[in-house]
């Protein structure tokens, strides 16, 4: 792989551009055929993939690895990595950021997932309904209270943050009184600059030490959720689970498994409420929750692309061939909007998926790495988006105070949402 210069065959997944509004780069790729060359964040050369067809290839092959020491006679290092270290990231958090369960092919991705993965099954998800709901008729009560003079409030450090994580934590075994922390340094992750590395490395320093100070704890006093579970088999077994493996599997779990709901939710009430005609509909047919979940996923989810994938061996795809060796950004995006499977794909549209079983879109992944927390995400956002409809039905966006998204590169976050509430609650 070699560096390359930006120009206008080539897109640069760096610029303020794509950061803002992923969409018109990604129908300029589709209409050149579906594949274009691409600059990663180390300013190295990948091939950006925005079809359908193409991505769940990338994702689901098992000829595409995560991990580029994989590739056959290549020994090639991790891209994120490098990119991570030349941004001023120290060595010693990297670890935490580039080998966690996402990172892992094969053997070792398997081994780290059966780990975890009884903790999100459908059971035990729909088993956790009643305390979602609680939690989140406790933010809508509290909302009014928060607003200004003018009724309104920023849902976003007020609803859609503070559900999934409180979900997460409560399910992984973080304490309640440090819920606040997480909320604190998730956002501030978001809002990384890299002209200002040490912000980075404070934060993930306090985050990765948070992290240890709660598994110190779980030796002395063992406890019954999956933080427990965890510290019980590195005990039992550290060649199931090293230290360095369960400190990275905790991290990743918290901060995955509420940063990409909190901004479904936000993304997903904003897309609602620019749609009225959507938004009634929901109010009148609470049964259309489920697919209107899938359709805000699909048309808005939060994830735009997905970890980098070298090809292990030569690929032919509906777009072109990919040499071993070479490096793949599927574009989940790309792949939700893709007119061949979506027809109409600028419309929302909640009817969409009305009674389709399983998933159309590919917002949660594809293949052996599929979001392990689907389930769960969806259910929250179904709860979260029900509650919110019955308990603020004329629930309004603010005129001259816009919702505002941060620059984020390969996500769609929402950093802040201002919404009037109108009506007291019902």
């Amino acid at each position: 792989m070699t560096a390359t210069t930006p120009s206008d065959d080539v897109i640069d997944l760096r610029s303020p551009e794509f950061a803002s509004d992923p969409y018109p780069v990604i129908e300029r790729v589709r209409a050149r055929g579906g594949s274009a060359p691409a600059l990663f964040v180390d300013a190295m050369d990948a091939v950006l993939v925005v079809d359908d067809e193409d991505v769940r290839t990338i994702l689901g092959d098992r000829r595409f690895v995560i991990d580029p020491a994989n590739v056959p006679g290549r020994g090639t290092r991790s891209a994120r990595a490098d990119a991570l270290r030349g941004m001023g990231v120290r060595p010693d958090l990297v670890t935490y950021m580039t080998e966690s369960l996402l990172d892992r092919d094969g053997a070792d991705h398997t081994r780290l997932r059966k780990l975890v993965s009884r903790t999100f099954t459908v059971r035990r998800v729909n088993e956790l309904r009643p305390k979602v709901q609680r939690v989140t008729d406790d933010l809508l009560s509290r909302l009014p209270d928060l607003a200004d003079e003018d009724g309104v409030v920023d849902l976003m450090p007020h609803f859609s943050y503070p559900l999934p994580i409180a979900v997460i934590c409560d399910l992984v075994g973080v304490p309640e009184e440090d819920r606040a922390l997480w909320q604190a340094w998730s956002g501030q992750l978001g809002r990384f600059d890299p002209t200002q590395p040490e912000l980075m490395n404070d934060t993930l320093g306090e985050m990765i030490d948070h992290v240890k100070g709660m598994i110190a704890r779980r030796h002395e006093e063992p406890g019954e959720d999956l933080l427990g579970a965890l510290v019980r088999t590195h005990d039992e077994d550290g060649g199931r689970l090293s230290e360095n493996e369960l400190v990275t599997l905790v991290f990743t779990l918290v901060v995955a498994g509420h940063e990409t709901t909190a901004h479904l939710l936000g993304n997903g009430v904003e897309t609602l409420l620019r749609h009225p005609d959507q938004w009634t509909a929901l109010r009148s047919r609470p049964d259309l929750l489920p697919s209107a979940v899938h359709e805000m996923l699909r048309y808005g989810g939060t994830a735009v692309i997905t970890n980098l994938r070298y090809a292990a061996e030569d690929v032919e795809l509906r777009s072109g061939r990919l040499a071993a060796g070479e490096r793949a950004i599927a574009v989940i995006a790309g792949a939700n909007r893709d007119p061949r499977v979506h027809p109409d794909p600028n419309r929302f549209d909640i009817t969409r998926h009305e009674g389709e079983p399983g998933e159309a879109h590919v917002a949660f992944g594809h293949g052996v790495h599929y979001c392990l927390g689907a389930a769960l995400a969806r259910q929250e956002g179904e709860v979260a988006v029900g509650s919110l409809l019955a308990a603020y039905p004329d629930l309004s966006l603010v005129p001259g105070r816009e919702p505002r998204r941060a620059s984020s590169p390969g996500a769609l976050r929402m950093e802040s949402l201002p919404v009037r509430l109108s009506a007291s609650r019902s």
